[in-house]
């Protein structure tokens, strides 16, 4: 019972808050200016609403293309495969030869170069 009364009297507060505020915020408020901000939570409202419906829009574009591109293929798992091929060092993955140290001996010029300029 004692809190069904403190509840009582809470919503009592609440009520006695909002009527009290509103009174003073039409006392000393210009008329325009509740307008105004009225127009700019709507206009907020609005940009939320807007943001929210393309961000599912991206989403679903980008799980169509996915879907395009890769057909019915756990991303996650190509994910996780990729990196345990990166992980460990495989014998095919050699790098280039070396260059032999005789690259010097061989012409630098383009024998069809006969344009007539050089660059010495």
């Amino acid at each position: 019972m004692r809190r069904l009364l403190w509840v009582g009297v809470g919503v009592a507060a609440t009520v006695l808050v909002v009527r009290k505020g509103r009174a003073l915020v039409e006392a000393y408020v210009p008329a325009g200016a509740t307008q105004a901000v009225d127009g700019a939570v709507r206009f907020t409202q609005v940009a939320r609403t807007a943001r929210e419906a393309f961000t599912v829009g991206m989403a679903e574009r980008e799980q169509q293309l996915r879907h395009d591109l890769l057909g019915d293929v756990d991303v996650d798992e190509l994910r996780e495969r990729r990196a345990a091929t990166r992980a460990r060092p495989s014998a095919d993955r050699r790098r280039s030869p070396v260059v032999s140290p005789t690259w010097a001996e061989h012409p630098v010029e383009d024998p069809d170069d006969d344009d007539g300029y050089t660059f010495f």
